[in-house]
């Protein structure tokens, strides 16, 4: 009974590994870059490139007020008119260019003012916001056409570029952040001329006719997606702003070690929300969704643990400089869990259509983790007690994250 199964489901094993490949290859890569960074530059100047970064992950969505979303509906159920989407999401980023601008000088000045200059802050935002966003799209359209290979190339060549400048910067004769923002900035850069030449050749269309029925979807994805990605990264601006640069970077390389076990996860978020695009209610059964949860826990887990495990017996193999900090990564065994568990939600209700009632739910959620974080950094930040206490901020957001996601896939889905 099991070869038959397996037979009919062989396509879809062999897409995801295709995909997942890509994190493979990334979580390698980003290991390297990862190393080479953080035993170059000083544990504050890492925290303030890592809260800078993240702030132009989160900066990043409001590039084409969340026109990549019908661009990739449109490259996965109708892709003959990619052309004219992607016509129109490049009219989209034109129109974002001053809203990004603005809300990057405002960020600065209240944030970063004291820590970096603009000028570096600006080739950092630059980079992750309109160089990396853009590579993205295009990988986001070839997972929509199923070709899983050329995604997972791209990812990992991004992911390369960046750890070649991280090693060369190494070896460079300045070190410092400011030198180290035009190293990221043209790493980025070069991700995305590669990418270009990975684009499906299409005619450009400017179509506005087609784009109204999409513009609320696409605005309330930006929506969610800034909310998100504010959720999953302002505790980084909150850490900065409270603690410090050092402390900001004891944070960031733990949370950063944590990332890597959430790469296998969004590969097989990618693939199920393609899925449920084409058939919405396909987890309705209480007893499928609470099976894929408790396995995205438990990988998420035995990852952070075998990591965990592995740096105990070889504490200076991520270096010198890491090795006093990583030993608080146990303390810490949890979060990874509860993390991967809120993102797998949050997609799972942008799968169903449901965005706006998604862009409900990461605002309670921002709000939630917002007070949670400065609550933690108040009251249990003099020590390592927060770095256990960790574990349950991130307990109270995934159940929080719970019962807003049960709500909606109780809901009847939307068809986008």
């Amino acid at each position: 009974m099991l070869i038959p199964q397996l037979k009919q489901h062989a396509g879809i094993f062999r897409d995801y590994f295709s995909a997942i490949s890509g994190s493979v290859g990334r979580l390698v890569v980003s290991l390297a870059y990862f190393i080479a960074l953080a035993n170059t530059l000083s544990i504050g100047d890492f925290g303030v490139f890592a809260t800078a970064s993240a702030t132009g992950v989160v900066l990043s969505r409001l590039v084409s007020f969340g026109f990549v979303s019908p661009l990739y509906r449109i490259s996965t159920v109708k892709p003959q008119l990619i052309g004219a989407y992607t016509g129109g999401y490049l009219a989209a980023i034109a129109l974002s260019l001053p809203f990004l601008a603005a809300a990057a000088l405002a960020i600065h000045a209240l944030f970063f003012g004291n820590d970096i200059d603009l000028g570096s802050f600006a080739l950092i935002i630059a980079a992750e916001a309109l160089f990396w966003r853009s590579t993205e799209a295009i990988i986001i359209v070839n997972n929509g056409l199923n070709r899983f290979g050329r995604a997972a190339f791209l990812v990992i060549f991004g992911t390369v570029a960046r750890a070649i400048a991280a090693v060369l910067f190494a070896f460079s004769a300045k070190t410092d952040l400011a030198h180290w923002s035009w190293w990221y900035f043209l790493a980025n850069g070069i991700s995305l001329l590669v990418a270009l030449r990975f684009y499906p050749r299409v005619r450009l269309r400017f179509a506005p006719a087609l784009y109204i029925r999409h513009i609320a979807d696409a605005l309330a994805v930006a929506g969610a997606e800034m909310l998100f990605y504010v959720q999953t990264e302002m505790d980084k601006l909150l850490v900065l702003s409270i603690g410090g640069p050092r402390i900001a970077g004891i944070y960031a390389i733990l949370m950063r070690l944590m990332d890597l076990t959430a790469l296998p996860i969004r590969s097989f978020n990618m693939m199920l929300v393609q899925r449920m695009m084409r058939t919405p209610d396909m987890l309705r059964s209480l007893k499928i969704r609470a099976g894929l949860e408790g396995g995205v826990f438990l990988i998420s887990t035995i990852a952070l643990a075998a990591l965990a495990l592995f740096l105990h017996f070889f504490p200076n193999a991520l270096g010198d400089k890491m090795a006093a900090i990583v030993i608080l990564l146990p303390l810490t065994i949890l979060v990874p869990g509860f993390r991967n568990l809120t993102e797998y939600q949050a997609e799972l209700l942008y799968a169903r259509g449901q965005s706006t009632l998604r862009t409900f739910n990461l605002a309670v959620l921002t709000a939630a983790k917002g007070l949670l974080i400065w609550l933690l950094f108040t009251h249990l930040g003099a020590d390592d007690a927060w770095v256990i206490w960790l574990n349950g901020v991130y307990a109270a957001l995934y159940l929080l994250s719970l019962a807003l996601t049960s709500h909606g896939m109780r809901q009847p889905a939307t068809r986008v």
